[in-house]
């Protein structure tokens, strides 16, 4: 049994928890919280380094869809300092639109880096 799992789910919410903050200064205390210094953040689509650029990430994709919400879709694992979780992206209260699959290495309960995958994206989207 892996005894990281219940890590694995805490630092999984809590990284959705920085997707879905719209207030840039509560943003960055949970990124501040939740991600070392050097952390960084790559996907097919962008990338980021440190929490500036980090917050900055985040608030575009509120931009781009406003009103949208990240959940957490399945159970987060983890094996040694890796963290592997899925989650979905869709208006709120509404069915998911996005999917994607997100690899994380974890330093001292904090991101250090996140790989994302993009598993389910809609054309236009």
């Amino acid at each position: 049994m892996n005894t990281a799992a219940h890590d694995a789910t805490a630092i999984a919410q809590r990284y959705i928890a920085v997707w879905n903050e719209t207030d840039a200064a509560r943003r960055a205390a949970l990124i501040e919280a939740g991600w070392t210094t050097d952390a960084h953040y790559v996907d097919p689509i962008a990338q980021a380094s440190g929490h500036e650029q980090i917050s900055a990430l985040v608030g575009a994709v509120h931009q781009r869809y406003p009103g949208f919400r990240f959940n957490l879709l399945g159970k987060a694992d983890a094996h040694g300092d890796h963290l592997r979780f899925s989650w979905t992206l869709g208006p709120s209260g509404a069915e998911d639109l996005i999917q994607g699959t997100d690899f994380a290495q974890v330093d001292s309960g904090k991101l250090r880096s996140v790989t994302g995958f993009l598993d389910k994206v809609p054309v236009g989207a």
